[in-house]
């Protein structure tokens, strides 16, 4: 008997037509979803487009990965294109503007970041300086964050916004904020915040600037779709909205009620949440005009979604509307809605984290090996003395064709089963055993392979091309670098960065390295829809092949690294007795702020000394004392040693 040769194929492979670097980019999808950053050459790389005014450079990412690697810098690697950070914040204040403009909107857009989005070090330096320009500020949900934010924002004119539960340190670190001239808003997540607000405010004798989230009744689409609405865990009832009023009224600091804030969700698919829930703001925001508050901010909090598919659709990785509509329909909806009332245009704040970072960072990795569904060749034994089963086996093999699918499976599936069945008696070998599974793999192969030209598939062999597919083993971590994939079902675009001007021949899954069962990427977007499998190259020997996985620059680093640069809680063990009693055994202290902040980058020594500058130059502007420069010191000082959590009094 000769050796059984064959080769796992693609319905699309056997049509033996012509495949060019088009073709390749038409695969997939990169101009749906790259949103002009991305493209492929004629030469079949992918490459990044940085625009320059009205012209625009593009650059193959392997001449990238080529460059890492003579600096001696290893795959996997986070890749972080700046051109493109500074090309969104561009784009969001430029749209907003357009909006203004064109609407005749009587106020002006801020923008702020979420540091929480991604913290790393050289990102938000990033968005600070390029941001100035813009007034671009920052969101902070924790004293880390804060931190951060006073230290790194260049302009004046930039807003800080307090999410997150505050404690009086949080609160301290704010009011001194507006002391150097930043306007730095504490929003309201429960009114238990107030008091503390209060106290400190009138201790230090700062008034402070206080915004309060209103929880909105708009149920929006997409993944966060149950945790909106009225089963939000964020924002205040209306009841407590006018509780706020009251007690600031009682205070006589209702003047210091200047925000109202609108946070529908991340990633909203639908444009029309979004106008629903900005239409809703709005007659919050007159109810409070009404009770007397001045306010003058109206923040609507994040949601911008980015196009993960490229399917410009509703669905949970998409949008149904670009940049343009998002901006001229908050603006006229806040303009219609408040011009009856004569009530003053307020200034639009957003915090738009996934769509300012996503596009700006990808994780490129390298593929180190391949698991085949079935071996590439077959040697059964050429004199004939095989075991029945096993030329049953590759009868069946030899007869499939697309009129005889199921018969031909059923048949293989017996034959494999039953030489299992004499091998765990012990009446065949092992090398008999492996010969009628890799027999019994082939036959499948070759089904799978036929399925695409069969008019009516049965139903028990519909998914089995996906179960056939190679296993591609890629040189990452993905709850490191991915975390979103295996947490939350997130997509995004995966695709080989070169050789897209040869057609790839075999259906594929991704496996990290890691030894987890959960370490693998199975869906996948293409412009036909999600896909459980990838159609990837053969590796050639001695070359690298080379993957990218795209957009991956909102939440991925702060995810697998630090969220909302909370570190490492204080760990105890203990030791329960026999009488009931307990005995502390080991006691670990937690991560402190400058901890964390060394994790991303930071140099917390650096961080103080430009706090110290900005200190020092208010100073010398007369803007605070001395004795108050000393204050600002100790507390700065004091919270980067402080536990990133929620501290007592």
């Amino acid at each position: 008997m000769t050796p059984v040769n064959f080769t796992h194929t693609d319905a699309l492979s056997a049509q033996l037509k012509d495949w060019n670097a088009s073709d390749g980019a038409d695969l997939y999808g990169v101009e749906h979803w790259g949103a002009g950053y991305f493209q492929v050459d004629d030469a079949g790389q992918v490459c990044v487009n940085a625009c320059f005014g009205s012209r625009s450079v593009s650059v193959p990412l392997i001449e990238i990965v080529e460059g890492m690697a003579e600096r001696g810098l290893a795959m996997p690697s986070i890749l972080r294109i700046e051109n493109l950070l500074d090309d969104r914040i561009r784009l969001l204040n430029e749209a907003f503007a357009n909006a203004i403009a064109q609407t005749g909107y009587a106020n002006v857009y801020r923008g702020v970041f979420p540091i929480k989005v991604n913290q790393q070090c050289h990102v938000i330096d990033e968005i600070a300086d390029y941001g100035q320009r813009f007034h671009h500020g920052f969101e902070a949900g924790s004293k880390a964050e804060l931190i951060i934010a006073l230290s790194q924002l260049r302009d004046q004119e930039s807003l800080i916004i307090c999410n997150g539960y505050k404690d009086a340190e949080f609160i301290e670190l704010g009011l001194y904020a507006q002391t150097l001239g930043i306007r730095c808003f504490f929003v309201l997540e429960t009114p238990t915040e107030l008091p503390i607000i209060i106290e400190c405010s009138k201790r230090l004798g700062i008034r402070p600037l206080i915004g309060v989230r209103m929880k909105s009744s708009v149920v929006v689409d997409g993944h966060w779709n149950e945790d909106s609405g009225d089963r939000s865990i964020f924002g205040l009832s209306t009841a407590a909205l006018l509780a706020v009023v009251d007690h600031l009224r009682d205070e006589e600091m209702l003047d210091c009620l200047q925000l109202l804030h609108c946070h529908l969700g991340s990633q909203i698919p639908n444009i029309r949440n979004i106008r629903s829930g900005v239409l809703e703001a709005c007659q919050f925001y007159a109810g409070l005009i009404a009770e007397g508050a001045p306010l003058g901010f109206l923040d609507l909090g994040g949601g911008l979604a980015v196009d993960y598919e490229g399917a410009n659709s509703n669905s949970t990785h998409s949008m149904n509307y670009g940049l343009d509509e998002y901006c001229v329909n908050i603006v006229e909806t806040i303009k219609e809605t408040l011009d009856p009332l004569e009530i003053a245009h307020p200034v639009i704040v957003s915090e738009s984290g996934r769509s300012t970072v996503a596009y700006s960072s990808l994780l490129m990795f390298n593929i180190l090996d391949v698991r085949r569904s079935a071996p590439a060749s077959i040697d059964l034994p050429a004199n004939g003395e095989c075991h029945e089963l096993l030329n049953s086996l590759d009868q069946v093999l030899a007869a499939i064709s697309t009129a005889n699918l199921q018969e031909c499976y059923n048949d293989s599936v017996y034959y494999r089963d039953e030489m299992r069945e004499l091998f765990r008696r012990g009446q065949t070998t092992i090398r008999e055993r492996a010969l009628a599974d890799s027999l019994h793999l082939a036959v499948l192969e070759k089904i799978a392979a036929l399925i695409a030209n069969v008019e009516r598939v049965p139903p028990e062999l519909e998914r089995l091309p996906e179960q056939m597919a190679d296993i591609y083993y890629g040189n990452f971590s993905l709850f490191q670098s991915l975390p979103d994939i295996w947490a939350i079902d997130q997509i995004f675009p995966v695709m080989p960065i070169h050789r897209l001007d040869e057609e790839p021949s075999r259906q594929a899954i991704l496996a990290d390295i890691t030894c987890d069962c959960d370490g693998k990427i199975d869906n996948f977007t293409t412009p036909e829809g999600h896909r459980k499998t990838l159609r990837l190259h053969e590796l050639r020997n001695e070359e690298e092949y080379y993957l990218g996985v795209f957009l991956v620059g909102a939440y991925q680093e702060t995810l697998g690294d630090l969220h909302n640069l909370f570190g490492d809680t204080n760990v105890v063990s203990v030791y329960i007795n026999e009488d009931g009693t307990f005995d502390f055994i080991r006691e670990f202290q937690g991560d402190s702020i400058a901890d964390v902040m060394s994790y991303v980058e930071y140099d917390p020594k650096q961080v103080l000394e430009q706090f110290r500058k900005k200190a020092e130059k208010a100073v010398r502007d007369g803007s605070i004392t001395v004795k108050l420069r000393q204050q600002m010191l100790k507390a700065f000082r004091e919270s980067l040693q402080g536990y990133t959590y929620f501290e007592q009094d």
